[in-house]
């Protein structure tokens, strides 16, 4: 998705760098404003990625295929969050600009 023009933030405890960028070790960590929460996790930890999206005010939260949490879902919903589960956003990303 960076090749694509998006700018995206690295978030992972276990790495300082990812691609070239500093990776922040929590989403309350990074220092500016986030729009998207885009989840690679397992479905049993996505939960928590969405409770902090919900925490630091992002407007969506993404679950990539074949991450699925339902109750987060609503959670997310419910504090006014658009939400995306169960799909790839580079996959949806191509199909929209066929």
């Amino acid at each position: 998705m960076r090749r694509q023009g998006y700018r995206v933030i690295p978030v992972n405890p276990n790495e300082t760098s990812v691609f070239g960028e500093k990776s922040y070790p929590d989403l309350s960590a990074v220092p500016e404003k986030i729009d998207l929460v885009d989840v690679f996790r397992r479905s049993d930890e996505a939960g928590k990625a969405v409770d902090e999206a919900i925490a630091v005010g992002a407007k969506a939260v993404w679950l990539q295929e074949g991450v699925i949490d339902s109750a987060a879902a609503q959670r997310a919903v419910d504090a006014g969050l658009m939400v995306v589960m169960d799909r790839c956003w580079l996959k949806e990303h191509i199909r929209a600009h066929r």
